[in-house]
């Protein structure tokens, strides 16, 4: 299948839009998920021969996906990133609060994050790698990944909070 390229586009037909989604989780706008994605799918197309059949075709593809998007990422200044929020108190997420938010609008709140506590968020609430994995992905510690993730969800309840606090004055204007 390597070198096949009907059988090449009818995999990137299978499988292109659940991974631009993944993509566009790692990316700061569409046109960066596309690229994200393309680079992606090229190494599908390069490592198709190492897949061993073993687990799901996509869960294989969804992972170089993501590890494309983090490699992209990486040449950042990751350690560097802060923004002022390590203020925040720690706090639980009022659960009304995000049952006024739809996917998308969530899925938009998380796009706003930092890039930094955006990458560790969706690496560990969504893509389920734990700590020491996004550590070894990232290069960066441990700790540091739980402190982005710490941050991510900080700045992430303090949006829903605003959202549910807008939500309801709307309601009330009516």
């Amino acid at each position: 299948m390597g070198g096949n390229r009907r059988c090449q586009e009818d995999l990137y037909a299978r499988f292109a839009r659940r991974m631009y989604a993944v993509c566009l989780r790692y990316a700061r706008h569409e046109l960066e998920a596309q690229d994200l994605m393309q680079e992606g799918f090229i190494r599908v197309f390069e490592k198709l021969p190492s897949f061993r059949m073993e687990g799901s075709l996509e869960g294989w593809v969804r992972r170089i996906m993501v590890h494309t998007s983090i490699n992209h990422y990486r040449k950042k200044a990751f350690q560097q990133e802060r923004f002022g929020m390590e203020h925040l108190p720690e706090a639980p997420v009022d659960p009304l609060a995000l049952d006024n938010l739809g996917e998308m609008e969530l899925m938009a709140i998380i796009a706003e994050l930092p890039d930094g506590y955006r990458h560790v968020f969706n690496l560990y609430a969504i893509e389920g790698y734990d700590h020491s994995e996004i550590a070894t992905m990232l290069g960066c510690g441990e700790s540091t990944s739980r402190s982005q993730l710490s941050k991510a969800r900080n700045y992430l309840q303090k949006r829903i909070e605003r959202k549910d606090i807008l939500h309801y004055a709307g309601k009330a204007a009516h």
